[in-house]
């Protein structure tokens, strides 16, 4: 007679337990981050913590924005497969003629363009390596090229909606359009772009840094499909345009010149099309932060802001919010210290409330979770093998940050 051993074996009955374990362990950290933020965000729904009510207006909220993020990283992603910022990247250091002084300016204005029209975490997560790889190929110093795609990714992510999810978010609460929110902005984003490149040069490209007088231009790289190259870059060229010409909601643009290059894709080389390109981290990581943050908020750090931020919308209070603004980015990161400071601000207090947008945007570049973009560049540098050394990147990033924001909230109280 046969005996039914089953019982016996360990894990029997419960296997799912340690497959769930399994997956949990191959899960990058930002995905446990991520998946953590949203479990504790909807128990704190499922609890009461945080009231149903004001939870459903949150997700109602931060939808379009949702939208936007998956769709305008999509098309990012795609155009840099199909050589956009290869080829914009080799004509950036031709255009240098081995001179490193050009080379650096025009690699800031690169990153900033970049940044400005396609989000800053485009900057981190596509133009990272493109700069990497440059620098490999043409014998250009990796450091001084890495920190200037950090560095920008968050102090040129002013000026348009499109640059920032905070800017979103900010320019939905003033009810300015992209053209609006760029006429009130530019000036404090010149500041922080300047402010920005000095930095750069005194602490990562001037010749005692870099290592070199000159370097060797490289030459244009050849396109593996010159039709998908030519669709990809009139799609994006076409998204900016209609973000600051029309008066089209920004999602309904990503999603239609992501709709173009998907659909050359899928003529071309449907083997790319894949799941994997959404960005799912973030589809996740979005929503649990907002749910943690104003189940916070609810329970002791609203009132804390409320004595941090006050209630000035002069020159002194504009100050004293972006400095609170910067100071809680880098204790938390940018996204949730932007919506525990908005809650906080008065209805019309709008400079007090750009003021903020300018600490936790442009002040956020101090540690390494400041901002999502710097924790996906972090990512990208160690992947690519570039070593960065923390305390350097800490020190440097601190004076920035305080350069940066101080020049900048002066800037937008000359122009308000």
């Amino acid at each position: 007679m046969r005996r039914d051993h089953s019982a016996r074996r360990p894990g029997a009955g419960r296997a799912g337990g340690p497959v769930a374990v399994s997956f949990v362990r191959r899960l990058h950290p930002l995905d446990r981050l991520a998946g953590g933020l949203l479990l504790l965000g909807v128990l704190a729904v499922v609890t009461g913590l945080l009231p149903a009510d004001p939870a459903a207006d949150e997700m109602r909220r931060i939808g379009p924005l949702l939208a936007f993020l998956a769709t305008v990283i999509v098309l990012a992603e795609l155009a840099g497969r199909a050589q956009v910022f290869d080829v914009v990247a080799a004509w950036v250091a031709r255009a240098g003629r081995g001179r490193y002084p050009l080379l650096f300016g025009l690699c800031v204005a690169f990153a900033s363009l970049t940044t400005i029209t396609l989000n800053l975490d485009t900057t981190a997560v596509l133009l990272t390596p493109v700069m990497l790889a440059l620098g490999t190929r043409v014998g250009i110093a990796a450091l001084p090229l890495a920190m200037t795609t950090v560095w920008l990714a968050n102090t040129a992510s002013l000026l348009l909606p499109v640059s920032n999810l905070t800017n979103l978010l900010a320019a939905d609460r003033v009810a300015l359009s992209p053209a609006g929110l760029a006429a009130v902005m530019w000036l404090p984003q010149l500041a922080a772009i300047g402010v920005t490149a000095l930095c750069l040069w005194v602490f990562y490209w001037r010749r005692g840094r870099r290592g070199a007088d000159r370097y060797t231009p490289p030459a244009l790289p050849v396109p593996v499909d010159p039709v998908l190259l030519r669709i990809c870059a009139v799609a994006c060229g076409g998204f900016l345009l209609a973000i600051l010409l029309l008066d089209v909601p920004l999602w309904s643009a990503s999603l239609v010149a992501m709709v173009v290059v998907v659909a050359a894709y899928a003529v071309r080389r449907r083997e790319e099309l894949r799941v994997s390109l959404v960005p799912w981290r973030l589809l996740v990581l979005v929503p649990g932060m907002f749910l943690v943050v104003q189940t916070v908020n609810a329970h002791g750090l609203h009132e804390l802001l409320v004595r941090a931020l006050g209630s000035d919308d002069g020159f002194v209070g504009m100050l004293r919010s972006a400095g609170v603004g910067a100071g809680l980015s880098n204790v938390l990161n940018n996204l949730p210290a932007y919506v525990a400071g908005e809650a906080v601000i008065p209805a019309d207090n709008h400079h007090q409330l750009l003021a903020l947008l300018i600490g936790v945007n442009a002040g956020s570049v101090v540690t390494p979770w400041g901002s999502l973009a710097t924790l996906l560049w972090f990512e990208r540098c160690s992947w690519q093998g570039t070593r960065i050394s923390v305390g350097r990147f800490v020190l440097t990033g601190l004076v920035l940050s305080v350069t940066a924001v101080s020049a900048a909230t002066c800037a937008l109280a000359l122009v308000t």
